[in-house]
């Protein structure tokens, strides 16, 4: 084994201490099970179908694996059932800051649909303020603790609804406050994101960013309206993107004409590896599009969708990749730039955030190798004398 290999072999722990940068992560999919049961008995929901936090998340993830449609959906139905008060809403987006920096996030923009949260009174206003009020106490808490995060939100329409235009005056009246941008997220099939294009075109009136749920199950043609007919700054999964390229028997790569034009512009893939297992786009993470995407140079990123459901963390993703594809730190550097570059922030935050945070980061994580084996050789030398 080189000192190379060395250097850019990580190492669980340094995949965890990496500076990572997630943008796809929805807020209702990424609860704590222990917090899940305190606010269904804080509020007397009496739904769910474990009340002890280790079978109940035991639960989420059988469900989540089942295949049965219908089994996953009703998994979402619990944690926006207890999404219902301000109380909830700030403790869970507190809670969601918390352990994205516990697990070395440096910049998060996690989504979250504010129509499917006001059974309980609150008006769309409401459940925006009491979401940035958690992140901001989460990112503090966060500090305290030794660890630094910043979040934004997505604010998310649901497709099979007809709010968008309503969201996303509502993201663009945030944007200044916390709300970074604007998606839609839902059933593909049935629900072209054509069906939104108000919204879009009010949004990029206003000059404000967007992404789209697209070629997560539907395919290619879901990406190409997402781009355009909407105009899309990043595809949300957009791994179906894959069935426009063909690899030939002899190794060789043949791009089609959106493939290309994804890669040309640099468009950003939000890619979810254990979530898009989940929902059949890749057999195992070695047959994941991420390895092929990577090697022709697309601007993929690397995501956890539902931390809760596919009981994944930014970290344990990583890690299925260093294992499947052999990826090294400089791999892991690679994704976080390029996410870092794909975020909704302005231009020269996103590049302090790489030159400052990022790039140092990954520096000293690959210089750790020079010391464990200085001490190595240090040992040898002493024997031999």
């Amino acid at each position: 084994m080189t000192s190379q290999t060395i250097a850019n072999t990580p190492t669980q722990d340094q995949i965890r201490r990496a500076p990572k940068v997630l943008l796809h992560d929805h807020l209702d999919g990424g609860l704590r099970p222990g917090t899940i049961v305190e606010l269904a008995r804080d509020i007397g929901y009496s739904q769910l179908p474990e009340t002890d936090p280790d079978k109940l998340g035991a639960w989420f993830r059988d469900a989540a694996d089942s295949g049965s449609l219908e089994r996953y959906l009703e998994t979402f139905s619990h944690t926006v059932g207890v999404m219902q008060t301000r109380e909830a809403l700030v403790r869970v987006a507190a809670e969601c800051a918390e352990d994205l920096a516990e697990d070395g996030v440096v910049y998060a923009e996690v989504r979250y649909a504010p129509e499917q949260h006001l059974e309980g009174g609150l008006s769309l206003e409401e459940v925006v303020e009491a979401v940035n009020e958690g992140f901001r106490e989460g990112e503090q808490r966060a500090r305290v603790n030794g660890h630094r995060i910043r979040v934004g939100a997505l604010v998310t329409a649901m497709r099979h609804a007809a709010r968008a235009l309503e969201i996303a005056e509502l993201a663009n009246r945030y944007r200044d406050l916390g709300v970074v941008g604007f998606d839609i997220a839902g059933a593909e099939a049935g629900y072209p994101p054509t069906r939104h294009l108000d919204a879009f075109e009010y949004l990029k009136r206003e000059n404000n960013h967007f992404t789209i749920h697209a070629g997560e199950a539907f395919g290619l043609p879901s990406i190409w309206q997402a781009l355009q007919w909407c105009g899309a700054d990043r595809l949300g999964h957009g791994v179906r993107i894959i069935d426009d390229i063909q690899v030939h028997p002899d190794g060789s790569v043949k791009l089609g004409r959106l493939a290309s034009y994804v890669r040309d512009k640099r468009i950003p893939l939000e890619l979810c590896p254990s979530s898009n297992l989940q929902t059949g786009a890749a057999d195992s993470y070695a047959e994941h599009p991420i390895g092929l995407l990577r090697r022709l140079h697309f601007r993929a990123t690397v995501n956890t969708d539902n931390r809760l459901m596919s009981h994944t963390s930014m970290t344990r993703e990583f890690e299925h990749l260093v294992d499947a594809f052999g990826y090294t730190l400089d791999d892991m550097q690679w994704f976080s730039v390029n996410a870092m570059k794909s975020a909704f922030i302005p231009f020269d935050e996103r590049l302090a955030m790489i030159n400052d945070v990022i790039k140092p980061g990954y520096a000293e994580l690959k210089s750790e190798w020079l010391f464990r084996q200085t001490t190595s050789t240090s040992g040898s030398v002493a024997a031999d004398d």
